[in-house]
């Protein structure tokens, strides 16, 4: 099994490098080994949680009506929000492309691919901590070692909360749409 991982992280790796930015690319390198880091923390797979991590975002430089051909695919209706910004179907798209082109079946992968852009209520462990690992990764602009350092003593629940309503407040303040999924999962933490 760990030798099938590997080489299905490594495939991946590949088809990512070709299909996105550099500068995405190494942003889902970052993100890959913070929530194989975060998984290490909390108890969850390491190499599970890289592969969903260098996975996230391999749909992100589709065009929007190709991300909404493929993410319909996964049998869940599109949103008004999603409708109207189909680059927020990213996720959903990696996750039926890992189902059919990479013959991925992990429920745990598949769910945290799928939901990482807004979260959802009642998402497993693995999809909790690469909501957090692609949010936290270190390229990004506010996370500094004082940041992580607060971070380092909260639980699985309390960071994706931490993690969500600072997401959430940025949106607001941006006058940007927030997902509804979003919404439900803070409400659902509080």
């Amino acid at each position: 099994m760990t030798e099938q991982i590997d080489e299905l992280i490594e495939e991946i790796k590949k088809y990512v490098a070709s299909a996105v930015s550099a500068s995405r690319y190494a942003h889902s390198v970052r993100t890959a080994e913070t929530c194989a880091r975060l998984c290490r923390k909390y108890g969850v797979d390491e190499k599970t949680g890289y592969l969903a991590g260098i996975s996230h975002d391999m749909c992100k430089a589709m065009d929007g009506a190709l991300l909404v051909s493929v993410a319909s695919r996964d049998g869940s209706p599109i949103s008004e929000l999603e409708a109207s910004h189909p680059g927020l179907l990213h996720g959903r798209a990696a996750a039926v492309k890992l189902r059919e082109d990479f013959e991925l079946c992990d429920p745990d992968v598949i769910e945290a691919v799928s939901n990482h852009t807004f979260g959802k209520p009642g998402m497993g462990p693995l999809a909790m901590i690469l909501y957090v690992a692609d949010k936290i990764e270190p390229g990004r602009e506010h996370v500094t070692e004082k940041y992580m350092k607060k971070l380092e003593s909260l639980s699985l629940t309390e960071l994706v909360k931490f993690v969500l309503k600072e997401n959430v407040d940025y949106l607001k303040k941006k006058g940007k749409a927030v997902a509804p999924e979003s919404e439900a999962l803070l409400k659902s933490l509080s």
